[in-house]
């Protein structure tokens, strides 16, 4: 996919077009420097990468968004370039760190980089809980859990193993979730969980 034809799936003003090319030709400038991600996926980077996080962006609550993981800024800091503010980017890695602060200076999105790891960071309320490419499901809600409010939803994008993942999150948990088709990734799958518990499920 090009980036004409992120835009003609995905429209934004011509303003956070630019803004979102910019990133996309920051990201290839410094991903000669520091491995931000996969080199086999940049030739398709506004599929990989710009689509498969910007696709949140109708599913995401009001408030606060906690994104674990941030890595290379997918899809936290894609989803703050769109608009969406109040987004709180967690990644321990100071090189990638440095990339999303250089990445929110020059298009001026609105999020809070925590150079930390997540265990690490204090807990405060959030709407909702994101990550891509982190961690298995069990993992990602024990990062989350701190966070999580009542009306808290996690956003996790995963692939082909996502029920085995599921599977093995039930032994510690009850969680209430549905599963939303990929607009980026045919083998590729929204988790969205609405309700988390600490707890084996029975039967």
């Amino acid at each position: 996919m090009t980036a004409d034809g992120f835009f003609s799936l995905f429209p934004v003003s011509r303003e956070t077009e630019e803004k979102l090319r910019l990133y996309a030709d920051l990201l290839i400038k410094w991903q000669a420097r520091i491995n931000l991600v996969g080199s086999a996926t940049l030739p398709d980077l506004w599929n990989r990468h710009m689509l498969d996080s910007a696709q949140l962006l109708p599913l995401l609550p009001t408030g606060p968004v906690l994104d674990l993981g941030s890595g290379a800024g997918f899809p936290g800091l894609v989803l703050a370039v769109i608009g969406v503010p109040d987004i709180h980017l967690v990644e321990s890695d100071g090189r990638k760190c440095a990339f999303l602060r250089e990445v929110a200076r020059a298009t001026g999105a609105l999020v809070t980089i925590h150079p930390l790891r997540i265990e690490k960071l204090t807990p405060f309320p959030v709407a909702a809980v994101t990550a891509r490419a982190l961690a298995p499901v069990a993992t990602l809600l024990e990062m989350a859990a701190p966070f999580l409010q009542q009306s808290t939803e996690c956003l996790f994008l995963k692939g082909e193993r996502l029920e085995d993942e599921l599977t093995s999150a039930a032994k510690d948990w009850k969680i209430s979730f549905d599963r939303l088709p990929s607009r980026s990734d045919p083998n590729g799958i929204i988790l969205r969980v609405k309700e988390v518990y600490r707890g084996r499920n029975q039967g």
